[in-house]
């Protein structure tokens, strides 16, 4: 299987999956991300305990990218301290800006690293990162 196929069935599996698509009961964070160019509009939720990030989900709708990148995004920041989040974030959008291409540095982003070579599409680039603008605006 090449890249290419590897990263559209990631991208297309977690559109798909929605087991992080859903409204949360109680989250003491709520912050919408909204995209006007492309109508991608998502409402994240997170639940804190203390400083670690118990739960997150979000809602509302988007390209398969917007989505995608979301649900990679949530899996990959349950569970851990905000700081380390925003570690995330950033490395993140330093890989969208190509001012971080080392694998092993990258492999801490998980599934979300498929989404490294999105750069080369500018168009779909503020797709991949709402979520990830959204995360760093709700927990700084």
């Amino acid at each position: 299987m090449d890249l290419n196929s590897i990263y559209t069935e990631l991208i297309m599996e977690h559109n798909r999956s929605g087991h992080n698509k859903k409204a949360l009961i109680e989250p003491d964070i709520r912050e919408r991300g909204h995209n006007p160019s492309c109508g991608d509009d998502i409402t994240l939720e997170i639940k804190l305990n203390e400083n670690i990030i118990e739960d997150a989900s979000f809602t509302g709708v988007g390209c398969a990218i917007s989505q995608a990148s979301t649900s990679m995004m949530i899996d990959l920041i349950k569970g851990i301290a905000k700081e380390e989040a925003l570690s995330l974030v950033e490395l993140f959008l330093s890989m969208i800006k190509k001012e971080i291409i080392d694998e092993d540095q990258l492999e801490k982003l998980e599934d979300a690293i498929v989404l490294q070579n999105i750069s080369n599409m500018p168009a779909r680039v503020k797709c991949a990162v709402l979520a990830w603008h959204t995360l760093k605006e709700a927990i700084s």
